[in-house]
């Protein structure tokens, strides 16, 4: 503990000069640029400045990337709260309330509420880092593949009746996502599945225009066909002091933030799991245990608080695999591994031995970058609450340049913008007749990495499912499982056991 400390005060040190403060600054500001925009990333913004950084000292350019890394988790939750559209797949989670907020003229409180939990995640997430990263990488290595397999697949079967307002219409949602998540280039075989002859779907559908079109395209078909104003346009003027959160609201998602952040940053140093799945357990988590549980979905800043926290504790708790063991948690932090290696690091436990300089600047620096996040973030919020005072007929045609836009600029193909404009009209008639989308998307992120994590398991045991029953971990996930699966009918049992006794 002593020693970590003395470490990280050298680290600051070495942090503090003029070139690495700068690189931390303008990394997290791109960060949240980044975030905000629908269409590029975390992985993407990091992979495209990545060449910028050849000529950089290791740790400047490590210091930039990592800003730029966890200020995506605070700017996709700005374009998820005031477009319905997702900066980044982790901040699914986060519009199932954000938006609602903003629709009621609380958009605000939203972003406030963001900031505030992205900030709790992101300390809680940086503190482990700094006291129990190496413990923590080898705690993570106990997860193989069957364990992730069983805890992705736990996830899975929670979403379909959690997010959904029916518990049906949620699975055959959930259903339909695995279907889509399905198409492309079988990864273990080879072989093109269900692609029909269109070369634009041997690599599968891109996840970008489908949650631009099913989030936002549809939001505007819905405003197109209402024939009326944009719900939130004519929202006055908000100042900063009206958009900061109470001492009741602090107190309210407080905890929602610090055993979100928790389970994150678990999340996020197991191998391959990333922000995404660690905002969408935070969020089940939050549905079955939150004191305010019942309103979730419906515009409830501990929705807010629970995805934020949790994909920015997620995005720090990745580097625990990073740097300990030289395995990516994320797609992201793959990108960075990369650069890594480019700049002659080897990432494993010598490294904390062999560069010091290096790994205990970076985390210094993620302690002023999330202060720099959560600021520029904050000022931020009277800029962008205006957004919404411009009228529907306004907002229409720009909303749909950018969704075009986005949709076109991830693999520079038309056929992704028809993606997008399919899963529009998709979207909107699924929503009508009361099939919730959001189970839908969550399912398409998730299926790809569950079927690689069951090839793997059942690889390893020769194709015996008892792996999963056999190993104590994902034994005891599975039973949750299956307590999670039957929840519902046991409850509605008892109760009626209950009225019957009465």
């Amino acid at each position: 503990m002593v020693e970590n400390i003395q470490n990280l005060l050298f680290g600051f040190q070495s942090l503090f000069t003029f070139q690495n403060l700068m690189m931390t600054f303008i990394g997290g500001t791109l960060g949240i640029i980044v975030g905000a925009m629908p269409g590029i990333g975390a992985a993407a913004g990091v992979a495209l400045l990545l060449p910028m950084t050849f000529k950089m000292d290791p740790t400047t350019a490590i210091i930039m990337l990592a800003g730029i890394y966890y200020g995506d988790m605070f700017g996709g939750a700005y374009s998820a709260t005031l477009l319905n559209i997702p900066g980044d797949s982790s901040a699914v989670c986060t519009s199932l309330d954000g938006y609602p907020l903003a629709q009621k003229g609380k958009a605000g409180k939203a972003l406030c509420t963001s900031n505030v939990s992205s900030f709790i995640g992101g300390t809680i997430g940086i503190l482990f880092l700094t006291f129990c990263g190496p413990a923590l990488a080898e705690i993570g290595l106990n997860f193989g593949p069957a364990e992730s397999a069983a805890l992705i697949f736990f996830a899975m079967t929670s979403i379909g009746w959690i997010l959904g307002d029916n518990p049906l219409k949620g699975l055959i949602a959930t259903g339909l996502g695995i279907m889509l998540a399905t198409i492309g280039t079988d990864s273990a075989t080879g072989q093109i599945r269900f692609a029909f002859g269109n070369y634009n779907l041997y690599s599968g559908l891109t996840f970008v225009p489908l949650i631009i079109g099913m989030f936002g395209f549809s939001q505007l078909i819905d405003m197109a066909t209402a024939k009326k104003e944009n719900n939130v346009s004519a929202v006055t003027k908000i100042s900063l002091k009206e958009s900061l959160l109470t001492k009741d609201e602090l107190i309210s998602i407080l905890p929602v933030s610090i055993r979100s952040s928790l389970l994150g940053n678990f999340v996020g140093f197991l191998p391959g799991a990333g922000g995404t799945t660690a905002a969408f357990l935070a969020y089940i988590l939050e549905r079955n245990v939150g004191h305010r549980k019942e309103f979730l979905g419906t515009g409830e800043i501990t929705g807010v608080a629970a995805s934020e926290a949790a994909n920015n504790a997620a995005a720090v708790g990745s580097f625990v695999p990073l740097l300990s063991l030289g395995i990516p948690g994320s797609s992201t932090s793959a990108v960075l591994l990369g650069g890594l290696l480019m700049w002659g690091l080897h990432p494993g436990p010598l490294l904390f031995e062999s560069n010091p300089e290096f790994v205990w600047s970076l985390i210094a620096s993620m302690y002023i970058g999330n202060i720099v996040c959560f600021i520029v973030g904050t000022l931020m919020i009277p800029a962008l609450v205006s957004i919404l005072k411009i009228s529907g007929k306004t907002m229409i045609p720009i909303i749909t340049v950018i969704c075009i836009i986005g949709s076109y600029s991830c693999n520079n193909n038309s056929f992704d913008v028809l993606v997008m404009l399919i899963s529009g009209f998709a979207a909107f008639y699924l929503e009508k007749f009361g099939f919730s989308t959001a189970p839908l998307l969550l399912a398409f992120v998730l299926a790809p990495t569950l079927e690689l994590q069951l090839r793997l398991a059942l690889g390893i045991s020769q194709g015996n499912a008892m792996i999963f029953l056999t190993r104590p971990i994902s034994c005891v996930i599975v039973i949750l499982t299956v307590l999670m699966l039957f929840s519902p009918l046991i409850k509605n049992k008892v109760v009626r056991r209950m009225k019957k006794e009465k």
